[in-house]
């Protein structure tokens, strides 16, 4: 969650009168025709604008226009440049969520299974991006793995320990018929069936989690949800998302501390401390020729570039055999030929299809956690929905369009769940941020880099590229990465009123009490004795799992507990549009979704929370 609420000022360099001007439309292709010179001096493969014969700082980027408006169409060639730009941002992400779900249903050393899930999670990306788009809210929006739902899951990790092992019995006798036919045990072959009913139960929690999710947003109960939960909620019940996950990291940074911590030195050394730094970059135009200019690309691609950095020396330590080919050792997977064999195996095409893990199962204990993530994912991508307006210089979505976002983000939940992916989709406030440094907000330029995902989740030889990433190299991206989330989290706590004492009392008590309770649940397990064994593992899950605990005890704290709106930072989230110190470069008319002349002035959209009212 990048910005929740607040307001967006265009800068004085934008002249609306002049940009409108000769028949000019708000969001018509008219304005970004007027700006062609501009255009021409776009980065090859980085984007920008740069004037005539002046070279522009970052600095100088914000006080010009955006490039391209949400409803303009940039030329095909400049769409696929951006478009792939925001794939990459968002690449390491996904990656991270689908391998964290690997390991949750003990499929850590399954090659063939983790190529299947990355693949599929990068296709569910591709596609709810294209209709979050063009159906959703209509806004520049990329949709990738959520995160938040694999902490209920990790909780049942924690809780049961045992959850992957072999029955003895079943290894001795596979180990006599092995033998027998003289051939090497396949121990993968043997864990696959745990395997597939742990992916089964994930598969029908999610799908109702994610009808659930569908029906909030298209039943109009976000509003609802929004008089409740304000930043004294959300900041506790995230924060011990980024905190509860440091477990998760522990289980890639471990095989090398050393890489680990490089990767992630590189990418705050890039992000941060050259932050101020442009780099010299070759750009041809037709107007200018060759020549050099300066840009942060460094910081655009820190992480990115850490991770082909690391995995770099990962591959000369493999070389030469620093790192020794022994699969009983702990730094084995700091190898890059560790899993090299997947991109062998690995089938050129594949098309994810449900049912490709078997039947669908359903988990009670599982589909609660699920449901405490979905509120938590439906709050943060409301977030990101504000933020998203705010720096494409356009007005606040209104209800229908947050409604539809949220139902359209619900429906491909439980089309991921059908497919198998193990977890839902919601916003990424990353690629929100680059676009105010490209200054290009295009949904063209979102669908095309939904397109290329689809491409990604297809293809498997890519997803088998992506599986064979070192472990500590992926353990020191997520350093960077949960540690910049962890960050964002609390930035949240600047609309609240930090000199209240209720408000310190309230966040405090909840993170702590979020710690203590899931610790003795997954340290005492077997003190929790209802008299029912399925009754116990319900009670586990929802108090093992730290963001609920923690979240919802904030929620009944901030609701009792007296305190005005504006000392709870409620008034600021709700008070998203000031049009004294708002310009706005397009109208609302970019959240219209399509339909036809004679379908938008039917009375029945009144009682549709999704669609716009014909009457307002």
């Amino acid at each position: 969650m990048d910005i929740v609420g607040g307001t967006y000022k265009v800068n004085e360099g934008f002249d609306w009168s002049k940009d409108c001007q000769n028949g000019s439309t708000i969001g018509g292709n008219n304005v970004a025709k007027e700006r062609e010179a501009d255009v021409e001096h776009v980065l090859t493969g980085v984007s920008g604008t740069f004037e005539d014969s002046i070279e522009k700082d970052v600095e100088d980027l914000s006080d010009t226009a955006l490039i391209y408006n949400v409803s303009d169409s940039p030329p095909i060639h400049l769409s696929i440049i951006f478009g792939f730009q925001q794939a990459l941002l968002s690449l390491s992400g996904n990656l991270t969520v689908s391998l964290l779900i690997a390991e949750v249903i003990c499929a850590e050393t399954d090659e063939e299974i983790k190529a299947k899930l990355l693949g599929t999670t990068l296709f569910m990306s591709g596609v709810t991006t294209l209709l979050m788009t063009f159906v959703g809210t209509r806004l520049p929006l990329f949709q990738g793995a959520a995160g938040d739902y694999v902490i209920p899951l990790l909780v049942m990790v924690a809780i049961d320990k045992d959850r992957c092992d072999l029955d003895p019995e079943l290894v001795t006798r596979s180990q006599e018929e092995a033998l027998l036919a003289n051939e090497t045990i396949d121990m993968i072959a043997i864990k696959r069936p745990i395997v597939m009913t742990n992916i089964q139960s994930l598969q029908g929690s999610l799908i109702l989690a994610g009808l659930i999710h569908c029906l909030i947003g298209s039943t109009g109960l976000v509003g609802i949800l929004l008089r409740f939960i304000g930043p004294v909620t959300i900041v506790p019940a995230i924060l011990l998302i980024g905190i509860y996950i440091v477990r998760a990291t522990v289980t890639f940074a471990k095989v090398q501390w050393g890489i680990s911590f490089m990767t992630c030195a590189i990418s705050l050394i890039l992000a941060l401390y050259m932050s101020k730094l442009k780099l010299p970059f070759p750009v041809w135009t037709r107007k200018h020729g060759c020549y050099i200019t300066r840009y942060p690309f460094h910081q655009m691609f820190a992480i990115l570039i850490a991770i082909l950095i690391g995995w770099a020396v990962c591959g000369i330590l493999t070389v030469t055999d620093v790192i020794a080919d022994d699969k009983n050792s702990t730094s084995y997977y700091t190898r890059t030929d560790a899993r090299s064999h997947i991109l062998t195996t690995a089938k050129w095409f594949y098309f994810p299809y449900p049912g490709q893990f078997g039947p669908i199962d359903f988990s009670v204990s599982v589909f609660l956690g699920f449901m405490i993530a979905t509120f938590t994912s439906i709050l943060d991508s409301i977030g990101d929905y504000y933020a998203c307006a705010s720096m494409c210089r356009v007005p606040p979505p209104p209800s229908h369009a947050v409604n539809r976002g949220i139902a359209i983000e619900g429906f491909c939940s439980a089309i991921a769940g059908l497919l198998g992916c193990g977890h839902a989709t919601t916003t990424y406030g990353g690629n929100i941020g680059a676009i105010g440094v490209t200054r290009v907000s295009s949904r063209h330029v979102f669908f095309v880099t939904g397109m290329i995902y689809v491409i990604f989740g297809i293809i498997g030889k890519i997803s088998a590229v992506f599986i064979c990433i070192p472990y500590p190299v992926l353990g020191g991206a997520l350093i960077t990465m949960f540690g910049m989330f962890t960050g964002v989290v609390l930035s949240n706590l600047k609309v609240i009123d930090l000199s209240s004492s209720r408000n310190l009392a309230i966040i405090g008590t909840a993170i702590f009490a979020g710690l203590m309770v899931p610790y003795w649940i997954e340290t005492f397990p077997k003190e929790l004795q209802t008299g029912n064994a399925k009754a116990d593992e319900i009670f586990k899950i929802l108090l093992g799992n730290p963001n609920m605990f923690g979240g919802v005890l904030a929620c009944i704290l901030d609701n009792t507990v007296p305190g005005t709106i504006e000392e709870r930072g409620i008034a600021t989230w709700q008070n998203v549009d000031d049009p004294e110190n708002t310009t706005y470069v397009e109208g609302p008319e970019i959240y219209t979704p399509p339909l036809t002349a004679r379908m938008r002035k039917s009375k029945i959209l009144r009682f549709i929370p999704f669609l716009p009212d014909p009457t307002t």
